[in-house]
């Protein structure tokens, strides 16, 4: 990476950081920082362009459309913007772009994904890392916390065979989206340095609900 790159890496870390100062926890700068690390990693493996790979990483939750009205092109129109005014390659401002747009798990639902890069999976991975796992369980019930919702309904079972409308309009109990969404990536995952990774943190998430579940029963 050469200098120049190195400065608009570091830019790129100061917007976000600026935009999301007040994020909800679990969509803040530490899981972009996190989401960055374990892009860096897995990108040492693979023949991939690092600084499409490291922006994008940086810039794929800048405007999650969660938390913008369902907006599903904000995040890549605002990272496009941004990239645009640092005078950024009009190919990587593209490419970023459809990282941006498409390695969200809520387009797992659409068959036919209208983009794919190895640059995409490498980062797809990394952000999916993040959601299982010991910070995964952490993050899902921040989110939880943040919307409102139970904790767990023994009457309300995961809808597997949900659409993506449904997905997104969900307001199941959090131990719900683990069946749902957590649980599933294990078997998502791109990279043969994500599926390893994958693996530990799913067994981990296996382990939890075996113990939540004794607990909630008064077994333990």
């Amino acid at each position: 990476m050469t200098v120049s790159e190195k400065q608009l890496i570091a830019s790129t870390i100061d917007f976000v950081k600026t935009e999301l100062k007040n994020a909800e926890g679990g969509h803040d700068w530490f899981h972009v920082e996190r989401v960055y690390k374990n892009t860096l990693l897995i990108a040492k493996h693979e023949n991939v362009n690092i600084t499409v790979v490291s922006l994008a990483a940086l810039l794929h939750d800048i405007a999650d459309s969660k938390f913008h009205n369902g907006d599903e092109t904000i995040g890549s129109k605002k990272a496009s913007a941004f990239l645009l005014s640092k005078n950024v390659d009009s190919e990587i401002i593209e490419h970023v772009a459809q990282i941006i747009d498409n390695m969200s798990f809520k387009n797992s639902f659409d068959l036919n994904t209208a983009f794919n890069s190895l640059e995409m999976e490498v980062v797809q991975d990394a952000d999916r890392l993040d959601a299982i796992g010991a910070i995964g369980i952490a993050r899902c019930f921040n989110y939880g916390g943040f919307k409102n919702r139970a904790l767990y309904n023994p009457e309300i079972k995961p809808n597997l065979n949900m659409t993506k409308a449904e997905y997104k309009n969900s307001n199941a109990p959090t131990i719900n989206h683990f069946y749902e969404k957590l649980l599933l990536l294990k078997d998502q995952m791109n990279t043969k340095t994500g599926k390893r990774i994958a693996l530990e943190r799913h067994n981990y998430m296996k382990g939890f609900l075996k113990q939540f579940y004794a607990e909630w029963e008064g077994k333990k």
